[in-house]
């Protein structure tokens, strides 16, 4: 798996795989047979979408929390946000994207 993109804001969840390639590539001018997975999420929070296209096909993941558990997706205007497996795994878990107590590595490496 390469990157992942959050597309924030309100996506129409009815939108099956052909809307939705075609809203990676016109709306935000990416490719979405690259091997990133793109992620959706409609007005109602607790259900997302995932699309992504391996060597021979599209797959197209659903995913409903139960009782009343809600992502807290990004309701910013739309645009297609890369993101960090670490901010994934904040997302599915319920978490913000943007965590203000977290530890942001600053690329420099330190000798100890």
């Amino acid at each position: 798996m390469g990157n992942v993109y959050v597309i924030t804001g309100r996506t129409d969840m009815r939108k099956s795989f052909d809307s939705l390639i075609l809203l990676i590539q016109d709306t935000y001018q990416l490719d979405p047979y690259s091997k990133s997975v793109f992620l959706f999420c409609g007005r109602d929070t607790s259900k997302l979408k995932a699309l992504y296209h391996d060597r021979d096909g599209w797959v197209l993941m659903h995913k409903r929390l139960d009782g009343e558990g809600r992502f807290q997706w990004p309701r910013s205007p739309s645009e297609a946000r890369l993101i960090t497996r670490q901010q994934l795994r904040w997302l599915l878990e319920g978490l913000s994207l943007d965590q203000p107590k977290a530890i942001k590595a600053t690329g420099k490496k330190k000798d100890i």
